[in-house]
């Protein structure tokens, strides 16, 4: 019964939402915020991280970032280049790096100890910029709400006809359901995208996408322990790699296409 009404739930919150094809032919519910908003949001939590967070000033590495940026900027569609990216560089130990709606790139000082070239760190950058082109912060925005909104249809149903406990109940427990069965799933299919998309981003700027293979296989050196694959947002690392693997030998004629073509970054 339950299963039922929480679908039927999602199918009622969603059925408000647009749907769209994702760059790999995934359908993509979208459309529970604005696009503009969207931006607007992503600009307002860049600018409180930059206020609460210490922003690295380190000359070399902020050039050094902004410069990978924007080779793989220069390589969307004019409308996503024109929405004013910026990018931070943060003294974080957390090898890690993000990117927001409204074109803010943010990375951690971590990072460099395992993005050991510019190749490296490009695919990094161009991975996460994927999720902001892949419109993943719409979609998981979206999901959300459906998830919260089929929860509460899921309380009311239940509540009406077992009594209002059974209903919160329902919603409580729902909550982790959703989580790991709706929500976390849909997470790890944006992050294999994210992949996809990164790593042409990164051949077309004349990144060399082999070096996913080896900025995944520091990351693995370098990390402790993992949840399981079920409850994780990211993919089991070792599939991640053979997969990055197959992907880079079909990208490096683009590769160097595009170092023919001049587009030959020298970052650092």
């Amino acid at each position: 019964m339950k299963p039922f009404l929480f679908a039927l739930g999602a199918a009622l919150v969603l059925s408000a939402c647009a749907t769209t094809t994702s760059p790999t032919g995934r359908t993509q519910y979208v459309g529970a915020v604005p696009q503009a908003q969207l931006n607007q949001l992503g600009a307002q939590a860049f600018a409180e991280m930059k206020a609460k967070q210490k922003v690295s000033n380190d000359s070399r590495q902020t050039a050094y970032v902004s410069c990978v940026v924007n080779a793989i900027v220069r390589q969307l569609p004019p409308d996503a280049q024109r929405i004013g990216w910026e990018s931070a560089v943060f003294v974080d130990d957390n090898p890690n790096a993000f990117a927001l709606p409204g074109g803010k790139v943010g990375v951690y000082t971590g990072i460099f100890g395992v993005a050991r070239d510019q190749d490296q760190l490009a695919a990094v950058i161009a991975h996460e910029i994927g999720h902001v082109t892949s419109r993943h912060h719409d979609e998981r925005i979206t999901r959300q709400a459906g998830a919260s909104g089929a929860l509460q249809v899921v309380g009311s149903l239940l509540g009406s006809r077992y009594g209002e406990g059974v209903g919160n109940a329902a919603v409580q427990g729902g909550g982790i359901a959703a989580q790991a069965g709706f929500l976390l799933p849909g997470s790890r299919a944006q992050e294999s995208e994210a992949d996809v998309v990164g790593q042409q981003l990164m051949a077309s700027a004349g990144f060399d996408p082999r070096a996913a293979v080896n900025l995944w296989q520091n990351m693995i050196a370098a990390g402790g322990s993992r949840p399981p694959q079920w409850l994780s947002t990211h993919p089991d690392p070792q599939s991640r790699i053979g997969e990055l693997q197959s992907r880079a030998a079909r990208l490096v004629p683009t590769y160097e296409q595009a170092r023919a073509s001049g587009r030959v970054p020298k970052c650092g």
